[in-house]
């Protein structure tokens, strides 16, 4: 089965956006043919009657491509965004001016909600298209008075009476194509902002990812860098006065590196979970190796993986910490069960009086632990002391009536 890219992903939507273009485009086309097949056999009926000669069918059928061609414009600069104004001026002209025909031939009523159908695909307000409609309307009942006249069709009813049933009537006809049009009009949008605002999700996941593997790597190489570095100044220390401890050192500081280099091809591969026995193991030793005594309490049986998992990065960035950003002698790590939820303190005696922005392992930290629902907490405790605090409840726990503490504290 082969596994479409993201870059593939979005190349087909472009691609299905482009073709609902390509389908909105062609169905107005077709809409503009059936407004055109009307007006050609009204010419071609008024030229047999011989109601018009060659020169007037000659500019008739000029002036009738003309405004074709603004048509296929405008339908096209609408679903872009908008046509110009000079677009929907000249054009106006051009079907006002064949409007004039219906003193010939009724059939020519078509041409102004032909005009109109293209004109409102162009983003305009609803008052403005109401104004839009209400003057086609009035224009055409006024042609259409004059031309019932002239061809003998009004009856009995005088100009007074026929000029608001007119304008009624193709009032009511300009609002029902516009309606129509400004529909599917907004079809059209729906589907643009579908489009664009999957394309804004897809840069969101790309971003989130970023984020993630970067607090990942953040996690894994600040532990094992941090010892390297703590293991090499130990023996450069002793490589003149205990060259044994020393090579002994720097093969601790080679074994850390290889293990670096493989929890950072495993995060590469996929999300790398840490266990929290072997990171409790782990920190001792890192902290005994910098001259911190750690005391360590065993982690209550039956946690769930994802708590376990939790809890053994806050152990791995809070050694990091102590390491680089304290002048410690003592770390006490204390995980204690509090009905339904576990709390990990670690407790140092380091802590320097300047105090600095959050760092982006914390930050990190913040993250994992509240997508659990817990909360992380750091600060000064007592005088000298420093607490980082991760509570995380169980799921599905039930309440104890006391506490049950799983490790020392100091």
């Amino acid at each position: 089965m082969t596994v479409a890219t993201t870059a593939d992903l979005e190349e087909q939507d472009t691609r299905r956006l482009e073709r609902y273009r390509r389908v909105t485009y062609r169905s107005f086309m077709f809409a503009g043919v059936g407004f055109a097949a009307p007006l050609v056999a009204g010419l071609g009926a008024a030229y047999a009657d011989g109601d018009v000669g060659v020169p007037v069918a000659a500019a008739v059928l000029t002036g009738f491509g003309l405004l074709v061609w603004y048509y296929q414009r405008l339908v096209r600069k609408g679903l872009e965004g908008g046509a110009s104004r000079r677009d929907i001026a000249v054009s106006a002209a051009v079907a006002g001016a064949l409007t004039l025909m219906l003193l010939v031939s009724p059939w020519f009523a078509i041409v102004p909600a032909f005009w109109l159908s293209a004109v409102v695909l162009t983003p305009l307000r609803r008052g403005r298209v109401a104004a839009l409609c209400a003057a086609t309307g009035a224009y055409c009942a006024a042609v259409s008075t004059a031309a019932a006249d002239r061809l003998d069709t009004a009856g009995h009813l005088p100009w007074y009476a026929i000029f608001p049933m007119m304008f009624a009537l193709y009032t009511a006809v300009c609002g029902i194509v516009a309606f129509v049009n400004l529909y599917q009009r907004r079809m059209w949008d729906m589907h643009r902002e579908t489009h664009a605002a999957r394309d804004a999700l897809a840069r969101l996941a790309v971003t989130e990812e970023r984020l993630r593997f970067s607090r990942d790597l953040h996690d894994l190489l600040g532990h094992s860098l941090s010892l390297i570095a703590v293991k090499s100044e130990l023996a450069m220390r002793m490589a003149g006065t205990d060259p044994g401890r020393a090579g002994a050192e720097m093969a601790d500081v080679r074994r850390a590196a290889r293990d670096a280099l493989r929890e950072v091809r495993a995060a590469v591969s996929g999300y790398r979970a840490v266990e929290m026995d072997a990171e409790l193991a782990g920190v001792r030793a890192v902290l005994e190796a910098a001259g911190v005594r750690c005391e360590a309490g065993a982690p209550r049986d039956g946690l769930p993986p994802e708590v376990r998992s939790v809890l053994a990065w806050v152990i791995r960035e809070g050694a990091t910490n102590v390491i680089k950003h304290s002048e410690a002698r003592r770390c006490t790590i204390s995980i204690t069960s509090y009905g339904g939820s576990v709390v990990l303190e670690m407790v140092n005696d380091g802590v320097r009086a300047a105090g600095g922005p959050r760092g982006a392992g914390l930050t990190g930290l913040a993250e994992r632990v509240g997508v659990l629902g817990g909360e992380i907490t750091s600060g000064r405790h007592g005088r000298d002391e420093f607490l980082l605090r991760a509570a995380v409840p169980l799921p599905g726990a039930v309440e104890d009536g006391a506490p049950a503490t799983a490790g020392s504290s100091a």
